[in-house]
């Protein structure tokens, strides 16, 4: 039989036990038409990425699903019908992941990972001088005149507002 994977999303002021009884609805209907649900996931309530049917956040839920393209076709009806469902998306697949899905997996596990750093690299106080650190030009300048001390208003050569406007 085919495989699917199905997401939907449900109202928010449902709660979490609400939703898992909706998603126990939509096992049966599939199971009903000949079908099993092979894995399901309540991802819990999350933002959307826009307004749909006047909520901001929606209960997540995916099943992963092996039936017949009928059974799935009679759980997207019932889901279209059932009032509690905002958006829902089935998509065959190949072949079904192992473990839990990428929204269930612990976000420590995401954040260890080193993504491209180098921890052994040296950090910007430790790393060695070069030619292209040093100032130049009007830089050296600014940065020789920083503990000068200020005369007749003067700093770096240029009056103070108030002398020029008097």
């Amino acid at each position: 039989m085919p495989l699917y994977e199905s997401v939907y999303i449900a109202r928010p002021d449902i709660s979490a036990t609400q939703v898992e009884a909706l998603t126990a609805d939509m096992t049966k209907i599939l199971e009903d038409n000949g079908g099993k649900v092979t894995k399901d996931e309540y991802w819990g309530l999350k933002s959307l990425a826009y307004r749909i049917k006047k909520n901001r956040k929606g209960h997540y839920s995916l099943l992963n699903i092996d039936c017949p393209a009928s059974a799935l076709t009679e759980m997207e009806r019932n889901m279209r019908l059932h009032e509690d469902v905002l958006r829902y998306m089935s998509i065959r697949v190949s072949e079904h992941e192992e473990g839990p899905s990428a929204m269930m997996q612990s976000k420590s596990s995401r954040d260890d990972r080193n993504r491209g750093r180098d921890d052994d690299r040296p950090k910007d106080d430790d790393r060695p001088k070069t030619e292209a650190d040093e100032p130049t030009g009007s830089e050296a300048s600014a940065a020789s005149n920083e503990g000068a001390p200020v005369a007749d208003g003067l700093v770096d050569g240029v009056a103070d507002d108030k002398d020029t406007k008097e």
